[in-house]
């Protein structure tokens, strides 16, 4: 099964409507042998469809940072019989801000997966999220790529406290700042916390309580959307099975699986 397989039309040399399929597979790890079997399933596809296809390889692993191969060859000793060598998108080798002009949504969350030093990793997260609210995008999408952004660039409490006061984040509209709360995951977290800090203060037990099961309701409804984005209506029988579920930590897990499985069997549920 490939990971996305886009039907799209372009002009061929005579200037006539003609159509291609573009395959893109997405690895979060580096195999050594991933171009042969990339290959492979190319040629099913072009053997299949009968039209040209178009291969994208996009890696998304955090080491190593080495370049991955951009060619498959099959050699004798008289010459190369074949070459392949599809478009190779290696995330941790490219720069955020590159696409710090971008106005595609996509960039703006792959930038959380990019090349990024440990001074710049505040920064980083401000433009995503900046990049983010001034999308023109509806809820659920905002909500997904908050997510993905929130789980990939996640922030340890010395950088969330230099993310609260980063100048950055003082430069954006009101509005820009609320969309950012409202979107992404690490307001909800934080408010969980927030409310376990007042319930410990007051000294009352059903504070907690309340807090922990807000932030249960709030990711049940992240990974809802989630899945519903990138595999259509949910079975009732998932939904049940989400219902039942009362941990953060089971939630978090679930959610991380959602955003990078293929199949809706392979989140787990």
């Amino acid at each position: 099964m490939v990971d996305i397989l886009a039907k799209a039309r372009f002009k061929d040399a005579a200037n006539k409507t003609a159509f291609l399929l573009v395959h893109i597979e997405h690895q979060s790890t580096a195999p050594v042998d991933f171009l042969s079997r990339f290959f492979g399933y190319h040629l099913a596809l072009m053997n299949h469809y009968r039209v040209p296809v178009y291969p994208i390889v996009v890696y998304s692993h955090d080491s190593p940072r080495k370049a991955q191969p951009r060619v498959h060859r099959l050699s004798f000793p008289d010459g190369d019989v074949l070459r392949f060598t599809p478009r190779v998108v290696q995330l941790n080798r490219l720069s955020w801000r590159r696409f710090l002009c971008s106005d595609n949504p996509v960039a703006t969350a792959l930038m959380a997966k990019m090349k990024a030093a440990s001074r710049d990793r505040v920064r980083a997260k401000v433009e995503c999220l900046r990049l983010l609210v001034t999308a023109k995008l509806d809820p659920r999408r905002m909500r997904l790529i908050g997510v993905f952004v929130d789980s990939y660039l996640k922030l340890n409490p010395a950088e969330t406290a230099r993310f609260a006061r980063s100048p950055d984040r003082a430069n954006l509209l009101p509005k820009q700042k609320e969309k950012i709360v409202e979107y992404t995951t690490s307001w909800k977290e934080e408010g969980i916390a927030l409310g376990r800090v007042k319930g410990r203060e007051e000294g009352r037990v059903e504070d907690r309580v309340e807090g922990r099961q807000e932030g249960v309701e709030a990711l049940r409804t992240v990974l809802l959307d989630i899945l519903t984005t990138r595999f259509g209506k949910t079975p009732a029988s998932i939904s049940k099975r989400l219902r039942r579920i009362d941990s953060l930590d089971e939630f978090r897990a679930l959610t991380h699986r959602a955003l990078t499985a293929a199949t809706l069997a392979d989140v787990g549920i």
